[in-house]
């Protein structure tokens, strides 16, 4: 996905957020409901203040002690009400904007786990945490101030209208003329503002994913001395953003600007053309200070929903880019009638499979070749002629372009895919454990397994040998990507995973290839304990590890070019006699 994203309008940007209120309308009408019994409060004040002051002006002998207090008791109760009311909107709005975001989170989640791995391959991981986490957060805000802040203007604004057009008509059209002119400008500035609010979030995604990956290879790094390279992209980038981020407040600060301009010319106009409509006694006193008042009340609601644009350009920015991940399409769906794979027996074919990457370059080519139940298939080759692409296409990572893959004479694209993959283990070369204890990481194979289902899997793949010696034994914390244990350590638990899992089918893709002579021969034992009687389809380099396969698959760019047993194919004395013999060499140097 790239990064360069398309722009969506406001009206499309509520009209997908709107149905998250749905479970939480009911507290959205109280808060709601609240956020008009606060407005009542502010607009009540004027009319107290101008009815005491006409009654000082005009009989000041009805002006009593009790009138007065009762006055005063009525605006203490409207501020009580305004305090319980100001408690539940900050308390109670912010929880319900919290879950809002909670929720649009774990959709975004289940929908990034539907997604095909080649969205992975053209996405990067701190673009999408940055989505998930940064862009999300100011998603609370937004979806709670500004239903608020924008019912209380509204309020205010039709009220305070309605209530002064039967003061003095004049005033009030001169006053309320002012406001469209008010708005054309805050929505000039608004327009930038969200052009530059996505420019930096943009930014801040391609710094975060910078950062996330000078900091998991910091070993490279280090090993290379290339502190100062990984230094001056960081600069690069962090560059970018703040450029992003001076832009934003360079529009922010015009937004403001305009904002207090009109400001100025409402007060202005009250004062001055309030002044003479005095002077010509065309108000009361007690109008002329109800005017000032209901302005100032105007002014302060205007200037809140001001102060809250910025979040409403996060929430809309943050809610755009939801958006974007949401409306990226699955590729891999199970049709509507799948079926689940049940008692499998393994046999797994290809009848003339194509396929290719985004690049356009295809990888495989009419590739036909049928492993029967419990063989050994050997893939060998050189590098980029398809071998782990074959592994992938097996679990349906990606759909075929060409031909089908059956297993056990059922197109795999007709089954669902966690029947499909819960009878396919695999094991890699490049181990990934998850942050958390070895009983955890081999658990994750079968999570209902019991403790003992699990140690028995780690004695058949070899991990026993080294957890007796671990102070904590299985408990033992793996850190971050198992970076706590060596190489064979974390291959051994990947290995105590799937004999975990006890699938029919079984994929090896070089699982070997990166250990020393010692943990390779442990991890080939395991390995070999793990094939029995599984269909096997093995990735290997070294060659001398898939001898005994049932049968050998040569690939190369021009597919599959022999197939045989390691006797058959040494006597025909092609490629794969040739690859044996340059690494028999290799071995000897």
């Amino acid at each position: 996905m790239s990064e360069n994203t398309r722009k969506m309008d406001s009206k499309a940007l509520l009209k997908r957020f709107l149905p998250y209120y749905k479970p939480y309308l009911g507290i959205l009408a109280f808060d709601l409901t609240c956020a008009c019994l606060t407005s009542a409060c502010d607009l009540v004040l004027p009319l107290i203040v101008r009815e005491v002051t006409q009654t000082a002006i005009s009989d000041p002998l009805s002006l009593t002690t009790a009138w007065i207090l009762r006055l005063g008791l009525l605006y203490i109760v409207l501020r009580i009400i305004d305090i319980f009311a100001t408690y539940y909107m900050s308390s109670i709005g912010h929880i319900m904007g919290s879950k809002l975001e909670g929720d649009m989170r774990s959709d975004m989640f289940s929908h990034l786990q539907k997604l095909s791995l080649s969205f992975f391959d053209n996405t990067k991981v701190g673009t999408l945490m940055s989505r998930m986490t940064t862009d999300l957060f100011d998603v609370t805000e937004f979806s709670h101030h500004c239903p608020e802040e924008f019912l209380i203007a509204f309020l205010k604004i039709t009220i305070a209208f309605g209530i002064l057009i039967n003061v003095n008509v004049s005033l009030t059209l001169i006053l309320f003329a002012i406001l469209p002119f008010m708005f054309l400008g805050a929505r000039y500035f608004n327009l930038k503002m969200r052009t530059a609010f996505r420019t930096f979030r943009r930014e801040s995604g391609e710094l975060n994913a910078q950062l996330e990956d000078s900091l998991l290879g910091i070993r490279v790094v280090r090993s290379f001395t290339n502190e100062a390279v990984e230094e001056n992209k960081f600069e690069t980038g962090n560059r970018k953003l703040l450029k992003a981020r001076v832009t934003r407040y360079h529009n922010m600060a015009g937004f403001h600007a305009a904002i207090r301009f009109f400001d100025a010319v409402m007060y202005i106009a009250v004062v001055v053309v309030g002044g003479l409509f005095l002077v010509k006694q065309a108000i009361t006193p007690g109008d002329y200070v109800a005017y000032l008042l209901y302005v100032s009340t105007l002014l302060t609601s205007i200037r809140r929903v001001v102060e809250y644009m910025d979040s409403v350009q996060n929430g809309l920015t943050g809610v755009e880019r939801f958006c974007e991940i949401m409306d990226t399409p699955v590729e891999i769906n199970d049709p509507v009638n799948a079926v689940d794979l049940i008692e499998v027996k393994g046999k797994v074919e290809f009848k003339d499979v194509s396929f290719g990457y985004e690049d356009g370059k295809s990888v495989l080519s009419h590739i036909s070749f049928t492993a029967n139940p419990g063989a050994n298939i050997a893939l060998v080759g050189p590098s980029g002629a398809g071998k782990t692409t074959i592994c992938n296409l097996i679990q349906r990572f990606y759909d075929v372009q060409g031909g089908a893959i059956t297993i056990d004479d059922i197109d795999i694209r007709d089954l669902t895919q966690s029947s499909l993959r819960s009878h396919i283990g695999v094991v890699q070369q490049e181990v990934y454990l998850f942050s958390g204890t070895i009983y955890e990481n081999i658990l994750y194979g079968k999570l209902d397994a019991s403790r003992e289902d699990v140690i028995k899997a780690a004695k058949m793949a070899g991990v026993q040998e080294f957890v007796q010696s671990l102070p904590q034994g299985y408990d033992t914390y793996v850190g971050e990507r198992g970076m706590k244990l060596s190489g064979g350590q974390k291959q051994r638990i990947s290995i105590a995973r799937v004999f975990l899992k006890n699938p029919p089918i079984l994929v090896l893709d070089e699982a070997t290839s990166s250990l020393d002579n010692e943990n390779e021969r442990i991890v080939q034992n395991s390995l070999r304990e793990l094939a029995k009687d599984r269909t096997t389809f093995t990735i290997a380099h070294r060659l001398t590890t898939i001898r005994n396969a049932d049968m050998i698959l040569v690939l190369t760019d021009k597919g599959i070019v022999e197939q045989g047993t390691h006797s058959g194919l040494m006597k025909k004395k092609g490629v794969y006699s040739e690859l044996y013999k340059l690494y028999s060499i290799t071995l000897e140097e």
